[in-house]
């Protein structure tokens, strides 16, 4: 009896192993997309309010790089532009004297044409006349000409010097450790007050809220699936349990590779598998690097 009875317990043990088996279609693990902020600018870094497992949102600011000599570099030029537009010339005004002679002199020509028809005055008064109003609008245009350069070069350069202000705006604003994306602090590479450079690592953000199941299929399995297709996702909890979660296909690779070493599938004679993505929305158990199971029906 005692003998029967062992038979029976092992008999169940080799089931309950071969169905935990059989229920997985692929096994594979978690991943999420992890993106590493650099400083955009080089000095020390004044502050840097994140730590490891810190929750942030997109947009949030994260810190910031020493700004004073930008900061003074932006209040010289818009010093010097200042200087620059207030030496621009009064067209008017400069040309109000040579305007009212032209006033006076095309008068003169009236009364002289008047004097002319008169035989009061001679042809020549009359011609005199047209010829100095001709040099008075000689004299306006040259005026007016040169005035005129000499705005549009002011004008210019202090076009330049806006051009010179947006560079160190955007430079200022490089200096702001803006959070790009919503995420979990996985990790972080720099301390306050320590000097930073542009391109150099500062922290690594990702997005747990929803997690990624990488694994492997066979081509037999490769036809019997496709994307959006919901599936089940089954990781290890207490006591042995298994712990269902509701996953989605994201993504099927359409090129096989070999079958990695450490990935076994349902069909472990297959040289070649498939990589799938099964997108999972993460409760907050689900971790970077855990192992699950994949059921496809």
């Amino acid at each position: 009896m005692k003998r029967l009875i062992k038979l029976s317990a092992l008999g169940f043990l080799l089931f309950s192993c071969t169905a935990k088996n059989e229920t997985a279609d692929a096994t594979g693990s978690f991943e999420a997309i992890e993106t590493i902020i650099s400083a955009e600018a080089t000095g020390k870094l004044l502050k840097f309010d994140i730590n490891e497992g810190d929750e942030v949102k997109a947009g949030e600011l994260i810190g910031y790089i020493d700004s004073m000599q930008m900061h003074l570099t932006r209040l010289q030029l818009q010093q010097s532009q200042k200087a620059l537009l207030s030496g621009r010339p009064d067209i008017n005004t400069q040309l109000e004297a040579l305007q009212r002679e032209l006033d006076n002199a095309t008068a003169d020509k009236q009364r002289i044409e008047n004097l002319v028809k008169g035989n009061v005055a001679s042809q020549k008064q009359l011609d005199d006349a047209n010829t100095r109003i001709a040099v008075l609008q000689s004299k306006i245009a040259a005026q007016k000409s040169q005035l005129g350069t000499s705005t549009s070069t002011l004008n210019e350069q202090a076009r330049t010097i806006s051009l010179q202000l947006a560079q160190v705006e955007d430079q200022l604003r490089k200096c702001k450790i803006l959070n790009p994306v919503s995420g979990t602090i996985l990790s972080t590479y720099v301390n306050p007050f320590e000097m930073t450079a542009a391109g150099k690592p500062l922290y690594k953000v990702a997005d747990l809220s929803t997690v990624e199941l990488k694994a492997y299929i066979t081509q037999d399995q490769f036809s019997k699936i496709k994307v959006s297709q919901p599936v089940k996702v089954l990781v290890d909890a207490e006591a042995g349990n298994m712990k269902t979660y509701d996953g989605t296909i994201a993504w099927i690779n359409s090129k096989a590779e070999f079958t990695p070493k450490t990935i076994q599938t349902k069909d472990e004679r297959a040289n070649l598998v498939y990589v799938i993505k099964v997108r999972v929305k993460n409760d907050g158990l689900l971790k970077i690097g855990m192992y699950g199971e994949v059921k496809f029906n």
